[in-house]
């Protein structure tokens, strides 16, 4: 089956007012087939929403994709003109930011900016546009269409304010979206509750999802596959059920054990600390790349080999790598 989405060895940078370069993604690479869900899991730091970015071309001013393929429905976004891909955003392709306060317009009526996006990339008469900005709120909102409607973005909640900004994703009916943890801000049971509403459209309108977050437990039952990104750089892949459950990276197997205890489990003991990663999450890419394992300082299991070199992903099954010397033969 052709990828939707294909993402060849791509690399981003980031330039500092001194001049200074850094490398924020470091050979990325991975395929979405149509229908799939994928994970992108990681740390603050570890390249996720640079990767989100880099996919629509939306990276800031100081953001440079040095190099790479991306393919989406068979075009390399990388070669496509401003115009082209204005086409594309919004319509084939959609993004939902982290902060919905923040993406949402404070001064314009919730439904007037649904109707936004559908009459930047749709030709439909004003009748018809206001007609589908109602059923696309139907479908997000379907006992609150009128009241959600007609408010502004700060007489809303935040879980529905995110559920506003799925409605703007879903308007055009795209192919794909890409979510940069738009859970992060809302409290567990929401969570939940987006995420129950992304299952269901995800049904009705035949997407594709790429759901970016630090939180593995969002990605249970949820996600088809997961990328776990650590410093810019993918450090294990494979199907959702396998990597949650059977870990075979350090880091991988480190941020589960920093997940505290399920409510039915509770805690042995009120007082006790959850678990953390030692170290502090790496920082400049560039000195290490190519010289040691990026996750060497934090690990538990380094050997001194992972001082030396960089490991490249390994294999362990058909569907499942790892990029860990623990797995060279």
């Amino acid at each position: 089956m052709t990828p939707l989405l294909d993402v060849q060895n791509l690399r981003v940078s980031y330039t500092a007012r001194s001049g200074q370069s850094s490398t924020a993604l470091a050979n990325v690479s991975f395929a979405l087939q149509p229908g799939e869900t994928l994970g992108v899991l990681g740390e603050s730091g570890s390249g996720k929403s640079t990767l989100a970015a880099a996919l629509l071309r939306l990276l800031p001013a100081n953001g440079r994709i040095e190099r790479g393929a991306i393919y989406f429905e068979g075009q390399d976004l990388l070669r496509a003109t401003p115009r082209e891909l204005e086409k594309i955003r919004g319509d084939r392709l959609a993004l939902i930011f982290q902060e919905p306060s923040l993406a949402l317009h404070p001064a314009i009526r919730v439904a007037e900016q649904i109707a936004d996006v559908i009459a930047a990339h749709k030709s439909f008469a004003r009748r018809a546009v206001r007609e589908h900005a109602q059923q696309i709120l139907a479908a997000v909102f379907p006992s609150e269409v009128k009241r959600i409607g007609n408010s502004y973005p700060h007489q809303l909640s935040g879980g529905q304010r995110a559920r506003v900004l799925i409605a703007q994703a879903i308007s055009c009916g795209p192919s794909l979206i890409v979510a940069d943890e738009p859970t992060a801000s809302l409290d567990p049971e929401t969570q939940q509750e987006i995420l129950a509403l992304f299952r269901a459209l995800r049904q009705k309108f035949d997407l594709s999802v790429i759901w970016i977050t630090h939180n593995p437990l969002l990605l249970e039952g949820f996600a088809d596959r997961v990328l776990v990104c650590y410093a810019g750089r993918v450090v294990e892949t494979g199907p959702a059920s396998s990597v949650l459950s059977s870990p075979r990276h350090p880091y991988t197997q480190a941020l589960l054990r920093c997940l505290p205890p399920s409510t039915e489990r509770g805690l042995a003991n009120h007082k006790q600390c959850l678990p953390v990663i030692p170290g502090e999450a790496f920082v400049s890419v560039a000195a290490a790349e190519g010289c040691r394992c990026r996750f060497e300082p934090r690990c538990m299991e380094r050997m001194v080999i992972c001082t030396e070199r960089e490991p490249e992903m390994i294999q362990l099954n058909s569907t499942h790598g790892a990029s860990c010397f623990k797995h060279v033969d």
